[in-house]
Parts: structure tokens; C-alpha cells; sequence
């Protein structure tokens, strides 16, 4: 018995596929009058397709959902727009890795005193240097650095007066 259901069911199926095809609606929105399936599986063309839906053997079922798009009741103001991140933090972060790897490496050849070294930390955080060279430049006003490459006003006087002796 339910190979001979299924056997209608696999006919039915090629036939709603026929349907489909000949009234250009969808397979799910088809429905066979069951007490006409003699009439339906005798069907071959499209024009006995639509001879039967005007018969009443077969029924198609109305489109569900919104048809059409809503308009927006509430406009769009501040606080519903999304911007743009921009490049900010990004440039930041590799402003201030250069400037701490370098803070690091003058500390370690114990170029910088401590304190100095902390205060710098504090202002590299603060975002106050724009570039190496502007860190340099704040170094400088320490007074107290040795630092190599780098012309100090305090450094140069006591290499001035070695070279005398």
C-alpha cells in the first residue's frame, strides 16, 4: 500500500512540475483536487493544465507575506548613522611602540635615568610626541642624558674641557 502511495505521490510531483511550468506559479503554491487524480494524471499538455484549473482539479494558493516595501516611519537622525572608523588608533600604536622601544633600549645602556624614563612613559601615553625626533628634542631639556648621536648642550661642554687637559 505505501509503494502505491508513493508511486502517485512520484506522478503527482512530475505533474506539479507541468503546473508550474504552465501557469508560471510556484511548486508550493499548488494544490490537486484529490477526488479528480484520474483527470490530472491523464494530463499531458500545458492547454489540459489550464483546462483543468478552470475545471476546479487544480487550486493555487494566494501569495503570502508583504508585497510591497514599508516606507520608514521614523527618519533617520544622530545616533542611527554609522561612521566610519577611522586610522586613528592604528597610527598610534606604532607611534608608540617605536618611541617605548627606543625609551627601552636607553634605559637598558643606562643612557636615561629612571625618573626621567618614567616621566617620558607618562608623556609618550599622553600621545604629546608627534615623531622620534620630537621625542629627542624632549630628551634634550633633561639636560642629564648621554645619549649617542645626539648633541647635548651639557655633553659637549665636558668633552670640550677634556680635550684642554
Amino acid at each position: 500500500m505505501f509503494e502505491m502511495f508513493r508511486e502517485i505521490k512520484m506522478k503527482l510531483e512530475t505533474k506539479r512540475n507541468l503546473v508550474a511550468r504552465a501557469l508560471k506559479v510556484g511548486k508550493n503554491r499548488i494544490i490537486f483536487n484529490t477526488a479528480r487524480l484520474s483527470e490530472l494524471k491523464e494530463a499531458i499538455t500545458k492547454q489540459d493544465i489550464r483546462d483543468l484549473k478552470e475545471a476546479g482539479a487544480i487550486h493555487i494558493k494566494e501569495i503570502r507575506g508583504r508585497k510591497t516595501q514599508k516606507k520608514r516611519k521614523t527618519r533617520k537622525r544622530f545616533g542611527s548613522f554609522r561612521k566610519k572608523v577611522r586610522g586613528g588608533k592604528r597610527k598610534y600604536v606604532i607611534i608608540t611602540r617605536k618611541l617605548r622601544s627606543y625609551l627601552a633600549y636607553l634605559k637598558k645602556t643606562k643612557q636615561i635615568p629612571k625618573e626621567n624614563y618614567l616621566t617620558l612613559r607618562k608623556e609618550i601615553r599622553a600621545s604629546m610626541f608627534r615623531s622620534l625626533a620630537h621625542m629627542k628634542e624632549r630628551i634634550l631639556q633633561f639636560g642629564t642624558l648621554k645619549i649617542k648621536g645626539v648633541k647635548n648642550a651639557k655633553n659637549t661642554k665636558a668633552k670640550k674641557t677634556r680635550k684642554k687637559n
